[in-house]
C-alpha cells in the first residue's frame, strides 16, 4: 500500500510499467516486420501505439492524482528532476548519433568515394571512377540504384519561417512561467495557448514542406544519402515536436484548471526543458542540415 517513510512517499505496486512494456515490444515488433513487408505489421504496430497511449495517460493520470492529493515532498520532486534531466541526456544523444551519421557522411565517406583522400584512390578508381565530391549530393555514386532529387532543400522559405516560429514559441513558454511565478494565470495560459498554436503552425508548414519536397522536387528517404539524412534528422525532430506539443497541450488544460502554483509546477518546468531541447536541436538542424 502507498505509506511514506521517513521523507519520501512510496507508491502502492503498480501495473503500468508492464502495459508499458507490452505495448513497447509491440510497436518494435510491428515496426520490424513492417519494414520487411509484412501484412501484419502496421496492424500489431498500431496496437502497440494504442497500448502506450493507455499507459501513459493511465500512468501519468495517477502521478497527477497523488501530487494534487500532496503526497509529494521536496525529496519527491528532485527525483522526477534528476529523471527528467537524465532522459533529455538521452534525447542528446540520440540526435547526437544522427549528426554523428551526418557528419561521418560528409566528412569521411565523400572524401574517400571521390578519391580526394589519398587512401581513397583506389575506392574511387575501382567503384566509381566518375563521382565528384559535393553536398549536398544530387549526383549519387549509382544513380540506377538511387535515383537523385531534382533539387535541394533551401535554407530560406520555410525553414527560415519554421526556424522564427520556434525560437518565439521559447520566448512564449518563458513568458508563461514568468505569469506561473506571479501568479498570474491569465498569462500563464495566454502563454501556453501561444506556445501550442506555435508548434501546430510548425508542424503544419513541415508536413507541407515534406508534400513539396516528395511530390515537386524528388527529395525522398530512397534519394541517397542526403535524403536519407534529411529525413531521419528532421522527420525524427518533427516527433519530437508532436510529442512536445501534447505535453503542451496537458500542461496548458492542467493550468486552466488551476493545478500549478509557484511553488509547486515541476510538470510545467519539465514539459518547458523539453521543448527548450527541442528548439535547440532545431537550429542545429537549420545550420548543419538546411544551411551548411
Amino acid at each position: 500500500m502507498a505509506q511514506t517513510q521517513g521523507s519520501y512517499y512510496l507508491p502502492n505496486p503498480s501495473h503500468w510499467p508492464i502495459v508499458g512494456s507490452i505495448g513497447l515490444f509491440s510497436m518494435v515488433f510491428g515496426a520490424a516486420n513492417w519494414l520487411h513487408g509484412q501484412s501484419f505489421g502496421p496492424i500489431i504496430f498500431g496496437v502497440g501505439a494504442l497500448i502506450m497511449a493507455y499507459m501513459l495517460f493511465g500512468w501519468f493520470g495517477k502521478v497527477i492524482g497523488e501530487n494534487q492529493a500532496g503526497l509529494y515532498n521536496k525529496q519527491v520532486d528532485r527525483s522526477f528532476r534528476w529523471g527528467m534531466g537524465w532522459f533529455i541526456f538521452s534525447e542528446v544523444v540520440f540526435f547526437g548519433a544522427f549528426f554523428a551519421a551526418l557528419f561521418y557522411a560528409r566528412i569521411s565517406v565523400l572524401p574517400w568515394l571521390s578519391g580526394t583522400w589519398d587512401l581513397g584512390q583506389m575506392t574511387h578508381y575501382l567503384l566509381w571512377p566518375n563521382f565528384q565530391e559535393a553536398w549536398p549530393l544530387i549526383h549519387n555514386p549509382d544513380p540506377n540504384q538511387f535515383a537523385a532529387p531534382k533539387h535541394v532543400m533551401g535554407a530560406w522559405g520555410l525553414a527560415t519561417i519554421n526556424t522564427l516560429i520556434l525560437l518565439v514559441s521559447g520566448l512564449t513558454i518563458t513568458w508563461a512561467h514568468w505569469g506561473l511565478y506571479k501568479n498570474n494565470r491569465k498569462q500563464l495560459v495566454m502563454g501556453l495557448f501561444l506556445t501550442v498554436a506555435l508548434g501546430v503552425i510548425f508542424l503544419c508548414f513541415q508536413a507541407y514542406e515534406y508534400i513539396h519536397a516528395y511530390e515537386h522536387m524528388g527529395l525522398k528517404l530512397s534519394s541517397g544519402i542526403y535524403g536519407t539524412t534529411f529525413f531521419m534528422l528532421t522527420g525524427f525532430h518533427g516527433m519530437h515536436v508532436t510529442i512536445g506539443t501534447i505535453m503542451l497541450i496537458t500542461i496548458l488544460i492542467r493550468s486552466i484548471k488551476g493545478h500549478f502554483t509557484p511553488t509547486n509546477h515541476f510538470a510545467f518546468e519539465g514539459v518547458a526543458w523539453y521543448w527548450h531541447f527541442v528548439d535547440v536541436v532545431w537550429l542545429f538542424l537549420y545550420i548543419f542540415v538546411y544551411w551548411l
